[in-house]
This record gives C-alpha cells, sequence and structure tokens, in this order.
C-alpha cells in the first residue's frame, strides 16, 4: 500500500496530447536551418527543456544563430500555434484530476516547457484550477532525467519526495522521477514516439487506468 500525499503531473504528452504539435513545429524550425531530422533523432527531445534540444541541435549542426535567438524564434512560433488552435485535456486528464482534488491529493504540473507556453495551454485546457503548485523548464537549471523539478515540486507542495507519484510519458522523464524517489506511472502514449518507460513502476494507457488504480489504494 502506497502513502500517496501527492500527484505529480508532466504536461506534454500527459495533460494534453501536444507532442505531435511540437515535433511538427520542431521540424519547421530546424528546416529554416537546414536541419533535418526523422522521428526517432526527434524522440530523444521529448521531456527535455528546449533550451537542451537547441543547445544539442546548434551544437550537432554547427548553427550561426545565437541560442537565444534560435529559442525565441522557435518560443514565438509555437506560442502563434497554440493560440490559434487550443489543445484540450486528454482523455480521462478531468476524472483523475477531479478524483485526486475530492480526495484532498494536492496536484502539481512538472513540465520542461517554459511558464508562458505552460499557462497558455493549461488556461485553454480548463486545467488550470485543479493545481496547487506549477513548475517549468525556466525555473530549473537542469533538464531532465535530472531530477531537480520533481524535488522542487515536492518541496513546494510540501510532500516527501517517496510520498508523490509522478505521471510521464517520456523515457527522460521516468528516470527524472526515480532518481527523485517517487512513485512513476508511465503513460504510453503513442504520440510521444518510441519511448522506454520500462524503469517506470507501473505503465498504464488511459487516464481512466491511474483513476483506478488510484481508487484502489
Amino acid at each position: 500500500m502506497l502513502a500517496i500525499q501527492g500527484f505529480i503531473f508532466d504536461m506534454d504528452g500527459v495533460l494534453v496530447d501536444s507532442e505531435p504539435v511540437y515535433m511538427k513545429q520542431e521540424r519547421d524550425s530546424y528546416a529554416r536551418h537546414g536541419v533535418v531530422l526523422d522521428e526517432a533523432e526527434l524522440s530523444r527531445f521529448v521531456g527535455t527543456t528546449q533550451r537542451h534540444m537547441w543547445s544539442a541541435i546548434k551544437t550537432e549542426y554547427g548553427l550561426a544563430d545565437s541560442l537565444h535567438s534560435l529559442m525565441s524564434e522557435h518560443h514565438r512560433q509555437l506560442m502563434g500555434v497554440l493560440n490559434s488552435a487550443p489543445l484540450p485535456p486528454m482523455s480521462g486528464v478531468t476524472e483523475l484530476l477531479g478524483a485526486l482534488n475530492q480526495a484532498g491529493i494536492p496536484c502539481a504540473v512538472a513540465s520542461s516547457s517554459p511558464r508562458e507556453l505552460v499557462e497558455l495551454i493549461l488556461r485553454n485546457a480548463g486545467l488550470q484550477p485543479f493545481f496547487n503548485e506549477v513548475i517549468c523548464g525556466d525555473d530549473v537549471k537542469h533538464s531532465k532525467p535530472d531530477p531537480e523539478i520533481f524535488l522542487m515540486a515536492a518541496k513546494r507542495l510540501g510532500i516527501p519526495p517517496s510520498s508523490c507519484v509522478v505521471i510521464e510519458d517520456s523515457a527522460h522523464g521516468v528516470a527524472a522521477a526515480k532518481a527523485a524517489t517517487m512513485f512513476c506511472i508511465g503513460l504510453l502514449n503513442p504520440n510521444s514516439g518510441r519511448q522506454n518507460l520500462s524503469a517506470a513502476d507501473l505503465c498504464v494507457h488511459q487516464h481512466s487506468e491511474i483513476n483506478h488504480w488510484f481508487s484502489g489504494q
């Protein structure tokens, strides 16, 4: 029996099915700089910060533009797309969050995306009221798989890491959760690329399975 005191949700590919949108925008951004990546190469950046992604691309492909200008250009483009086509919550998310709120379990978002983007997506999806804390890529020095973001979320919730449950759809995110000594549920989202979530404590295909698991605790 797990003594659950808090839930921490990744956002992209967990709360909203954003990875297909991100991958298309990344392809478009890379193409402007003459860089072409296949899906497997794109998948290695799932769950990491934009700084981590653009640092790697800039180094590997010897791009002349500054890291700041590469990130700013991509961020503007992404904000425009998500403003004009808001993403709905994934199936079962609202029900799960409602059940957790009903049970008095505090919830946090721990997303590698920039705060402006996270707040836009949560607001458009109507999910902001469910969360006590929102930690973003801007708040941490180290990208997942480093556990920093999850440890920060637990601290802000005032809960020991070992009493937190993390929901993640990426290999980097699962590794970060386990490094933070948290119970990790891997959400197998086919749109997040072929992610190896075998290190998770529990793997599911739907949020309804998490709700069912939680109600049995």
